[in-house]
């Protein structure tokens, strides 16, 4: 099972307050076990291109059935053929490993 696989089959946590966002070094081991995704402006980032406009909102409608499950939603920017998805944990301030597992799950989409 590869990493991103693993990733993916784990489950958002509830983050108890005052939990503190994850530093540069474990973000970026998370990082490395996704594909095409990037840190910037202290947010998960990747854009996905899709052949036409149905494609790309079967696609939201797929990361929304994530965020419903998980309890942990990202901010969606929708083209006409494209998505940006976008995760951070407001509640940390940056990132926690539930951005991570649903970037993740994301990937698994489309695998």
């Amino acid at each position: 099972m590869g990493e991103t696989t693993r990733l993916a089959a784990r489950h958002c946590k509830p983050l108890a307050a005052g939990t503190p966002a994850l530093d540069a070094r474990a973000a970026a081991d998370f990082l490395a076990q996704l594909d095409g995704w990037r840190i910037e402006g202290g947010e998960l980032r990747r854009e996905f291109k899709f052949p036409d406009h149905h494609h790309a909102i079967a696609f939201v409608n797929a990361v929304a059935w994530i965020s419903h499950r998980q309890d942990h939603h990202p901010d969606l920017e929708v083209g006409y053929n494209r998505v940006v998805v976008r995760y951070s944990t407001h509640s940390v301030g940056g990132l926690s490993e539930n951005d991570f597992i649903c970037a993740a799950r994301v990937d698994a989409l489309l695998s």
